[in-house]
């Protein structure tokens, strides 16, 4: 069975960092576009950062640039994320794209910066 499970949500305050993990089951993270996205209460969903399956190369929302990193180990894709801001604070989605063959989401980790 195809499954995504991410883990690393919380609670921090302004300017602190947390480490966001997608793992899979069914298949390898190694063979697919990975992607992080985010959905704040009464906000669409939003592409927040992807790393490609070709050759690793990665991208990242504008508001996120230089704080957020997506990367890549094995069978784990992981997304640290510093210089956290209250805007920030959303359900954190592990996203896989399967192509043709369709798409997986994991069930969602709750990401809270609080001033």
């Amino acid at each position: 069975q195809v499954q995504l499970v991410e883990s690393g949500g919380g609670s921090v305050q302004p300017g602190g960092s947390l480490r966001l993990s997608c793992v899979a089951s069914g298949f390898s993270l190694n063979s697919y576009g990975i992607g992080w996205f985010r959905q704040a209460p009464g906000k669409e969903r939003e592409g927040v950062s992807c790393i490609r399956s070709s050759d690793d190369s990665t991208y990242y929302a504008d508001s996120v640039k230089g704080r957020f990193t997506i990367s890549r180990d094995k069978d784990t894709v992981t997304l640290q994320m510093n210089s956290l801001k209250p805007e920030d604070t959303a359900v954190y989605y592990c996203h896989a794209d399967f192509g043709n063959m369709g798409e997986e989401w994991g069930p969602g980790t709750q990401v809270t910066v609080f001033s």
